[in-house]
């Protein structure tokens, strides 16, 4: 009785792993690959179209040549710009390869030269941090390992043998889910007291009130909710409702007609053109096809079902690379699940301290303003100097260092190394840092105390920041 007890326990604990490896091994089942073909050519044109407009609204130099002083990212220090022009050769090469890209041409050659010289570009300057720069950056590190060439590229026209019409199901949900990433924790992310308030929504809109048609109406606070829980609600929503079949169409629509306006109130560059382009990853592959116009190239092999792209085969059989490639996989996605909660190791609120705030999509959360005056000082000769950042920095790097302290940190070191190389050998620096969270009371952010040429740039939590400081409404409104 023991030992049949002992092979039925066994026999169950088999057909689990069996039942495992079976939902597993649907990530290698065949699907279409139209949504790919689509999403790399959008990806390539999107960056194309990026490319052009960095050198036609001057920012290569504005950006890139033009700064005397670079904020590098932690463990960064040692990317640099190149010397000279250089930086436009730098965006043109850019260029070619999201054209390469777009158009399927020595496909993984440029795939992997567009995202090192892309990461290069990312990692210049912290003042340039956008979520969706960083999200460009994953794809076009994803798409590295992505075969979105194997149809409809000049890489299948020039070498027929290497032509697919189905790819295995994780290259395409592997892209789904690092858009579903963005969306669920930028929603996420909006479930907290200033959001749910309605700010910064309020001072935006406040702003805006000569937008056509709906604009005389963003001073009223029912617009102001709407659009607050509306892009809540959009961000939690939008994925598992373009998964869905029945709700594809109407999610979509509400895709597009909420990009676009986002688009038209905030200067948020392509990202919102981007997310439109990768609704396609979500699209039934028969509309992809063109109702036909584009055929797969063996007719008489059956198509994968168009909906929502599952699988008419039986999974493979596991092999050993299988299981790399899950793993892989596994630690990927891990990380993107992670990093955007690493805030919550540090105390305060992240909107206000900036620690964790990077890498999150914290996006659209906060307004924040504020002024700075840093002191330097040689305790032997007891001579100060009042040091204006506007006066070291472009203007787009003067308005995030006040605001970011970080950047306090660093733009606080260069002032001493400034003062070293003009020979006071022995220098303090002390920040006078005044600062507005979404409409709150201007209140100290650095403890002015604090010598920051003894600080070092580390992860850990930040002492010398200043916690914020909740005034009530009718307080500060009658202040």
């Amino acid at each position: 009785m023991r030992a049949m007890g002992g092979r039925r326990m066994a026999n169950a604990v088999l057909d689990r792993l069996s039942a495992h490896d079976h939902v597993l091994a649907r990530l290698f089942s065949p699907v279409d690959i139209a949504p790919l073909v689509w999403f790399r050519v959008i990806f390539g044109a999107i960056f194309v179209w990026e490319v052009y407009r960095y050198f036609s609204h001057g920012w290569i130099a504005r950006y890139y040549i033009d700064p005397v002083f670079y904020f590098s990212y932690y463990g960064f220090d040692w990317v640099r710009p190149w010397p000279g022009n250089f930086m436009y050769l730098h965006f043109g090469v850019l260029g070619i390869l999201a054209f390469a890209i777009m158009v399927g041409l020595w496909y993984r050659a440029a795939a992997v030269l567009f995202c090192v010289g892309f990461w290069y570009v990312f990692l210049l300057d912290q003042t340039r941090y956008l979520n969706h720069f960083y999200l460009l950056g994953l794809i076009s590190f994803l798409l590295i390992f992505i075969p979105a060439n194997r149809s409809l590229s000049l890489d299948a026209w020039r070498r027929p043998m290497i032509r697919l019409d189905t790819v295995p199901a994780w290259t395409l949900w592997l892209l789904r889910a690092q858009i579903g990433v963005v969306y669920v924790f930028g929603g996420v992310a909006k479930l907290n007291a200033d959001w749910l308030r309605g700010e910064p929504m309020r001072t935006w809109l406040a702003r805006r009130t000569d937008f056509p048609v709906i604009g005389s109406y963003f001073s009223e606070e029912w617009m102001v909710y709407a659009f607050s829980y509306g892009g809540l609600f959009v961000d939690l929503l939008i994925v598992p409702l373009l998964l869905w079949r029945r709700t594809l169409i109407p999610a979509l629509v509400l895709s597009v007609l909420f990009h676009v306006l986002n688009a038209q109130l905030f200067r948020i560059g392509v990202f919102p053109w981007f997310m439109i382009g990768a609704s396609v990853l979500f699209l039934p592959a028969a509309w992809l096809r063109l109702g036909g116009l584009w055929k797969p190239a063996d007719a008489g092999v059956a198509e994968p079902s168009s909906e929502q792209s599952i699988p008419t085969r039986s999974p493979p059989h596991l092999l050993p690379v299988h299981y790399a490639t899950i793993a892989l996989l596994a630690t990927y996605m891990t990380v993107q699940l992670v990093v955007p909660l690493r805030h919550h190791l540090y105390p305060g609120d992240v909107a206000w301290t900036e620690q964790g705030h990077r890498f999150s999509w914290r996006m659209m959360l906060r307004t924040k303003s504020g002024q700075a005056m840093f002191h330097v000082s040689e305790p032997t000769s007891a001579v100060t100097w009042e040091i204006d950042p506007r006066d070291y920095l472009l203007r787009h790097q003067s308005v995030r260092v006040v605001t970011h302290p970080d950047m306090i940190l660093q733009f606080s070191h260069q002032l001493a190394r400034h003062f070293q190389d003009a020979g006071y050998d022995d220098v303090e620096v002390h920040a006078v840092v005044a600062t507005s969270l979404n409409g709150r009371q201007t209140q100290s952010y650095i403890d002015s105390s604090v010598d920051l040429t003894k600080e070092r740039r580390t992860l850990t939590p930040t002492p010398w920041i200043l916690p914020l400081v909740e005034v009530a409404r009718d307080t500060a409104e009658s202040q």
